[in-house]
């Protein structure tokens, strides 16, 4: 692996035996005192999760989702934690509406963060869920300082909301209905109430208790469909994760309904071919994975959904001879808009922890757009995702809204394993891009990067990024020679080239498994670290 600083970095790669790396300083140390203490990687990254929800509140929430992915005990564990729509909706709701609004009710699904905290504690951890909650709860009473990017996202979204549509919002995430500055300290009092009524009851007082009868009373008084039956009725589920191989290197992500099978049929299409001999940031090389990754979101918008709507079989979008008929259609001389194919029948933190016992994990947790829907229930610090926004308004989709359905999911774990001499599989990294729809295009770059040119952790993370939007449209980072930019214009990309790198590229955190312990990186494109003992 190669050590080199290929790209101007703030961050330098973390070696060690016990390593978190995530999106914000104090929460990965939150996650690091738990392994201290005697817990492994899975109770280092729930409390780290948890943690987050007070340090970040910009990127997720008490209200969000999570998923995650586990390496322990010589197997990969996947892990749903995504809630559905509410049971009470009426498809008429969005009558006369092109899309679903992100602000209010609308949008609002089952949150099933706080699920997946427990499900990870209970199957795999050591630590009782009080010991977890100290940092979080810690934090929310006595005050976190606001780093640079959080507080740029938290102006945002102060500009976005209103107090007469989320008056409980600007309660409690303003000081006196303006957004905090950067280096001014936020205390959440009502989150440390919250976090430690789900710890001491492991889940039940969100779920089925006193909190459940809070979220059900402020969606009627709001208007929304979600009660305490919805909460009730969640649960989180344990899946078995899709894979794909690519030189060597074996990719795992989440099933349907999240997205993570988009980087699956990229990196299937682009094995088609020869990407380790091009330069990665050569016009070549981006014009093929550019154009590779457009095929693949056009398959999974019009596949991915709650699995039980799904009208084909996953694993028939990541059959090779479908994915070579897909490769056939890029065209090396010009950029193209493309539908989808048909197979034969037949705001987000991240966050990875791993210990000295082999265990490791990838987890990511989100209200979707920033704080979400912009719903906070009243008294109680929980702001509920608009996650509901991801269902689409069309007749007859799999992924059309309806009641208790799960929405197409952009947050995606990810994990990377190989095949020993002896065909055992052996972990090699645990990693994602957080970011919206930037998140399966991010592990495609930063996994191709490793597994073709031999980068680091911390290279892979600091590399200049693109992302495809509609049509030929594709934003890009500086970075790459003036040349590249010229290039892709002439083949017919709509090019916006930002000013500097920014988190709308992604957040990334990985961890890399050496022989004696791990290599860590963590994006410059966010205020955290990897740290490690």
């Amino acid at each position: 692996m190669d050590y080199t600083y290929r790209y101007s970095s703030q961050r330098a790669p973390v070696f060690a035996r016990h390593v978190v790396a995530t999106s914000h300083p104090l929460a990965a140390q939150a996650g690091l005192d738990m392994m201290r203490r005697g817990g492994n990687a899975v109770d280092a990254a729930v409390a780290t999760a948890m943690a987050l929800t007070v340090l970040e509140p910009t990127s997720n929430g008490i209200g969000a989702d999570n998923f995650a992915l586990v390496w322990t005990g010589g197997g990969l564990h996947g892990l749903n934690a995504s809630g559905r729509a509410p049971h009470a909706l009426k498809r008429e709701r969005y009558a006369g509406m092109q899309q679903i609004p992100y602000y209010g009710w609308d949008g609002v699904t089952t949150p099933g963060a706080v699920s997946g905290w427990v499900a990870l504690a209970r199957e795999f951890g050591r630590l009782p869920m009080t010991t977890l909650a100290e940092p979080a709860v810690h934090y929310a009473k006595s005050g976190a300082i606001v780093p640079p990017e959080i507080g740029f996202y938290w102006n945002r979204a102060a500009r976005a909301y209103s107090r007469q549509n989320q008056p409980a919002w600007f309660d409690t995430f303003t000081m006196d209905g303006r957004a905090p500055s950067v280096g001014e300290s936020v205390r959440l009092p009502d989150h440390a109430h919250t976090l430690a009524a789900i710890a001491e009851t492991e889940g039940k007082a969100f779920y089925e208790g006193v909190l459940a009868e809070k979220i059900e009373q402020a969606a009627i008084a709001g208007g929304g469909d979600l009660r305490a039956e919805d909460l009730a009725h969640h649960r989180a589920d344990w899946v078995r994760p899709i894979h794909i191989d690519y030189h060597g290197w074996r990719l795992h992500e989440i099933p349907p309904n999240g997205q993570g099978i988009v980087a699956l049929i990229a990196l299937g299409i682009l094995k088609n071919f020869n990407m380790a001999s091009l330069d990665p940031d050569s016009a070549e090389h981006l014009h093929l994975s550019i154009e590779a990754m457009k095929l693949a979101f056009a398959d999974g918008h019009r596949y991915v959904a709650d699995p039980d709507a799904m009208d084909i079989d996953a694993a028939l979008l990541l059959d090779e001879d479908y994915l070579a008929e897909r490769a056939r259609l890029i065209d090396r001389t010009r950029a193209q808009d493309y539908g989808h194919g048909t197979p034969k029948m037949g705001g987000t933190v991240l966050l990875t922890a791993a210990d000295d016992e082999g265990t490791m994990v990838t987890l990511i947790q989100s209200c979707y757009t920033g704080f979400g829907s912009g719903v906070v229930v009243p008294d109680t610090g929980i702001a509920l995702q608009n996650r509901g926004c991801c269902f689409t308004l069309e007749r007859g989709h799999p992924n059309e809204v309806g009641p208790g359905k799960r929405p197409y999911h952009t947050i995606i774990p990810a994990f990377v394993t190989r095949t020993a001499p002896d065909d055992r599989e052996q972990p090699v990294m645990a990693f994602g891009v957080m970011g919206g729809f930037m998140q399966p295009q991010g592990h495609a770059q930063v996994l191709m990067r490793m597994a073709d040119h031999d980068m680091n952790p911390q290279t892979a993370l600091d590399a200049p990024r693109w992302q495809v939007e509609k049509g030929l449209r594709v934003s890009i980072e500086p970075g790459f020679d003036e040349t590249v930019y010229e290039r892709l214009r002439e083949l017919g990309h709509e090019l916006r080239v930002h000013e500097r790198r920014n988190a709308s590229f992604g957040r990334g955190q990985a961890i890399y498994k050496l022989d004696d312990g791990y290599c860590a990186g963590s994006d410059l494109r966010c205020d955290g670290q990897a740290v490690g003992f």
